[in-house]
């Protein structure tokens, strides 16, 4: 009944997103602006075209778009090259669900950070598609990134489970149609409301099996 599942990247199989934050902020001070204590989760699911937008209008990097999704791009490289952030089970949940179903990937990331992240792991060849957000309208909470990971695995998205940490999120995996299940990432828990979208939810990704795949499909 499942035709695939669709992983988040950041917060679900990397604790990556203080990461980006880090390298926002740096970027920010470096270009003379001012970081703001909510920015983390204004920003939280924007494509990067949404969020070098927001550090350019709101937060003062007074740099073309390209120039700070570029910047930020490279001290994120910097860092995963260093070490990579993988999220406890990450690689052992792709490993079991891989052989269970096609998997896609519907990241907030940058192309060039989801290759290398997915290269890094040794997991790219488990996935059959992978789509960032900037490569589509919107950004999450937009269904857009979900929609275009399952049409390119040519999937139904009300037959696709979608795996998902923060607020927007999981809005944006159910906005789509997919069961989604739950894994809140620990430092940006997601807000009730978006929560209680979830079929299910997990404690860590070494709870991720396929039988509770099945199970969170059958209990939408």
């Amino acid at each position: 009944m499942i035709d695939g599942v669709i992983f988040d990247l950041d917060g679900v199989l990397l604790d990556s997103e203080q990461l980006w934050n880090e390298a926002k902020e740096a970027l920010v001070h470096a270009a003379g602006g001012r970081w703001r204590e909510e920015a983390p989760r204004a920003m939280m699911g924007m494509s990067s075209v949404e969020w070098a937008a927001y550090l350019r209008d709101e937060l003062g990097v007074d740099c073309d778009l390209d120039a700070i999704s570029r910047s930020v791009v490279a001290r994120m490289e910097e860092r995963y090259r260093a070490k990579l952030p993988l999220l406890p089970g990450a690689v052992e949940a792709v490993t079991a669900l891989h052989a269970r179903w096609p998997l896609g990937l519907a990241s907030s990331s940058n192309r060039e950070i989801i290759d290398l992240a997915l290269e890094l792991a040794g997991i790219a060849d488990a996935f059959s598609a992978t789509v960032s957000s900037e490569e589509v309208a919107r950004g999450k909470p937009a269904p857009d990134v979900y929609l275009e990971s399952a049409g390119r695995l040519g999937l139904r998205p009300g037959r696709c489970i979608a795996v998902e940490d923060s607020s927007n999120g999981l809005r944006a995996a159910a906005a789509a149609g997919m069961t989604v299940v739950a894994v809140p990432n620990a430092h940006y828990p997601p807000e009730h409301d978006a929560l209680a979208l979830a079929a299910v939810t997990l404690t860590t990704l070494h709870e991720l099996t396929p039988a509770l795949v099945e199970r969170a499909f059958e209990e939408r």
